[in-house]
């Protein structure tokens, strides 16, 4: 295969990537990765390199749209990163002494069932009359465009979303992933935020984490423009088409798309568990 043919396929599948990593609050790393790794045989490093890039990209292509649009809560936002930051520490710290396969196969488990929660949950018929005290206190409610006017929401169980996020920043920094799952999950399990709130306000997350985390990797060479060029124009024209159609799709779409993405991914990592080092 020719450099050529492998830039253009690249950017093809990098806009697929950005398209779907804008509707689900994923970043499109959960594309690029498989993509390269299984299609392309790149290195691990780089393609994991690439996904860090690319989860920027998606981020900044959709960041700026969502904010305008009124979807994005960044209070919201910027708190939950707290927990994140402190758990992927943590992660880090006990890399040496926590078994990772058992943890690959329980964080496996409980994609499985955050996926069922996910189609379970009918937010249309729910109604909240007021937000939980902390909620109050930091003023983390906020409104969002439905049906051409502005819908206010109430925000619950921020307790147990600041746990979620402390668990999903030491999964990150036990087992080498995204959170962006769990970040979503938060906000639309524990929160009870409306879809659409959730998953951009995850998608304006997991760019701040995954800047940290791409200078460790470019310090260590795993940057490759070659592979990053044709990813981080192809992501950012994906998930401005992406920002696009959210605000058209409705809710059911968006959480049967995450909740078959969540499902691939906890096969992925149940497979590789299984079979050989994760």
């Amino acid at each position: 295969m020719t450099i050529l043919t492998f830039s253009v396929l690249l950017f093809i599948f990098s806009i697929i990537a950005g398209l779907f990593g804008a509707l689900t609050g994923l970043g499109g790393g959960v594309i690029i990765i498989p993509l390269l790794v299984l299609l392309f045989h790149t290195n691990i490093h780089y393609a994991m390199g690439a996904s860090l890039i690319s989860i920027i990209a998606t981020s900044s292509g959709t960041a700026a749209a969502y904010l305008r649009e009124g979807y994005t809560n960044l209070r919201i936002g910027m708190f939950l990163e707290i927990p994140a930051v402190i758990g992927a520490f943590l992660g880090a710290l006990l890399i040496a002494v926590v078994p990772i396969h058992f943890l690959a196969i329980l964080f496996s488990l409980v994609l499985f069932f955050s996926a069922y929660l996910t189609i379970r949950r009918k937010e249309e018929h729910e109604t909240y009359l007021s937000s939980h005290p902390w909620a109050v206190a930091l003023k983390l409610d906020g409104n969002y465009p439905s049906a051409h006017q502005m819908k206010s929401y109430h925000v619950q169980h921020v307790p147990a979303a600041l746990a979620i996020m402390g668990v999903a920043g030491i999964l990150a920094g036990l087992l080498g992933i995204g959170s962006g799952t769990l970040k979503v999950l938060a906000m639309d399990q524990a929160l009870r935020l409306p879809y659409k709130v959730a998953t951009t306000t995850s998608n304006f997350m997991i760019g701040i984490t995954a800047a940290v985390s791409a200078g460790i990797y470019f310090s260590h060479g795993f940057i490759n423009p070659l592979i990053c060029f044709p990813v981080m124009i192809g992501v950012v024209l994906g998930s401005f088409f992406g920002a696009k159609i959210l605000t058209k799709t409705k809710n059911r779409a968006l959480r049967i798309l995450f909740s078959i993405a969540i499902c691939l991914i906890g096969l992925q990592m149940l497979y590789h568990t299984l079979t050989g080092p994760i």
